[in-house]
Formats: structure tokens, C-alpha cells, sequence
């Protein structure tokens, strides 16, 4: 069975929007781009590369994919996984791929069950906000690896988005403080008589 694990750079009051860069995602008029430079570390680096060079499969809403499509294609030498890896992106539409290896799911929510089924490289979620709240309302995230930073922003895309979501129980099962007061914490979704999914 594979599972879907939501990976995220996150901001103390839950932003996950734009991260990397001032023009990554400006939609809702976001200024706030390329928030997390100021926290890198050489540590944190090391772990994000070894989440990178796993072996996985991406599951990405469609306007990541656009932006990725564009961008990793031309940078097989810093992140070679991302074009080996198979890409499924939730649209509400077919369309062309813009990138080697994609299936496009309109239905996605039944085809995600269908594909947690099969054997297979677990299911890697990047940012994507509106699809990981598609995700997190049907009850499909087994894993949440998320990246803390010390910074407040106000304002942007959430990880958790107000109401429709029942009270959610998740186990810790690996934490990490690294320089500058980043914490990365691995949390699995538990059922409510305590089993894991």
C-alpha cells in the first residue's frame, strides 16, 4: 500500500505559500515570497536533499505542476528523482503534459484510493495548498513531514484550511531542531481507536 505524505515549508501561523522566492506564487496579491532564506542551515539542507533523492512518485495540484513543469525538466542535475518520478496532478481538466511521466486525475479522489492500493513508491505532496486541502477533507494524508519556521506572516495560502475538517489525531514520530529555530517534525495520521491508516 502506498501512502501520501504531505511535505511543507510551514510558518508558525501555517502560511505555506511562495517559500523559495518573491515571484514563486503571488496570487492573493503575496508579498511575503522567499520567506524561509533567512532560516537555511546546511543541516536543514541535508535533510530536505535526502527527502528529494528518496524514491517517490509526486502528487501535485496544477499550478505546482505548471510551475515545476517549466523549471526541473532543466535542472535534471540538481534534482534528477523529480523527472524519473511519476507525476499525478489533480485538474479539473486534461490537458497536454508539459513534463515526462504525467497522468492528470479529474477524479482524483477516487483514483487516489485507487492508487494507494497499488504497489509502488509512496505519493510526495509539495506545497499544492488547495489540493492537500482536497486530500486532508476525504481523509487521504497518511504522513505529514513539515518544515517549522520561526516567522509569522500574516497573511498567504494555509496548510489547514478553516472548517470542514473534523478533529484530526497525528502521532509524532520523528522531531528535529536545526540552526536558527527551524524544527521538522514527521507526523502520521491515527485513526481514532488508535490504529494507524
Amino acid at each position: 500500500m502506498r501512502k501520501i505524505i504531505v511535505l511543507e515549508h510551514l510558518s508558525l501561523d501555517g502560511v505555506i505559500q511562495a517559500p523559495g522566492g518573491k515571484e514563486e506564487d503571488m496570487s492573493g496579491d503575496f508579498m511575503h515570497g522567499g520567506w524561509t532564506e533567512p532560516f537555511s542551515s546546511q543541516e536543514l539542507g541535508i535533510w530536505i536533499r535526502t527527502q528529494m533523492n528518496s524514491e517517490f512518485d509526486l502528487l501535485l495540484g496544477r499550478k505546482t505542476y505548471d510551475q515545476w513543469a517549466s523549471y526541473w525538466p532543466n535542472h535534471d542535475d540538481v534534482w534528477p528523482e523529480a523527472n524519473r518520478a511519476m507525476k499525478y496532478v489533480v485538474t479539473r481538466q486534461s490537458r497536454d503534459s508539459l513534463w515526462e511521466s504525467t497522468t492528470f486525475l479529474t477524479e482524483p479522489v477516487e483514483a487516489l484510493k485507487q492508487i494507494k492500493q497499488e504497489d509502488g513508491p509512496d505519493l510526495h505532496v509539495w506545497g499544492s495548498s488547495e489540493l492537500v486541502h482536497t486530500l486532508l477533507a476525504n481523509d487521504l494524508i497518511d504522513e505529514y513531514r513539515l518544515i517549522m519556521y520561526p516567522i509569522i506572516i500574516g497573511s498567504g495560502k494555509r496548510l489547514f484550511p478553516d472548517g470542514n475538517i473534523l478533529p484530526l489525531q497525528l502521532d509524532a514520530i520523528e522531531q528535529q531542531l536545526m540552526p536558527n529555530g527551524v524544527s521538522i517534525v514527521r507526523y502520521e495520521r491515527i485513526q481514532k481507536d488508535g490504529a494507524e491508516l
